[in-house]
């Protein structure tokens, strides 16, 4: 999938940007509290593996 199309997933619903870069996983459950905890923080999360995982 592209790089920009999983980051704007990312930014709009953060889990969901997370699993379609690395699938379920340790990053995916962390995500999905950060997310629930805030969406900011869920947001920079997602981005950051994004972007990490390329």
């Amino acid at each position: 999938m592209n790089e920009l199309v999983k980051i704007i997933f990312a930014i709009i619903l953060p889990p969901l940007g997370v699993f379609f870069q690395v699938g379920i996983g340790k990053h995916f459950w962390v995500n999905i509290l950060l997310t629930l905890l805030g969406y900011i923080p869920g947001i920079v999360h997602a981005v950051w593996v994004v972007a990490k995982n390329k």
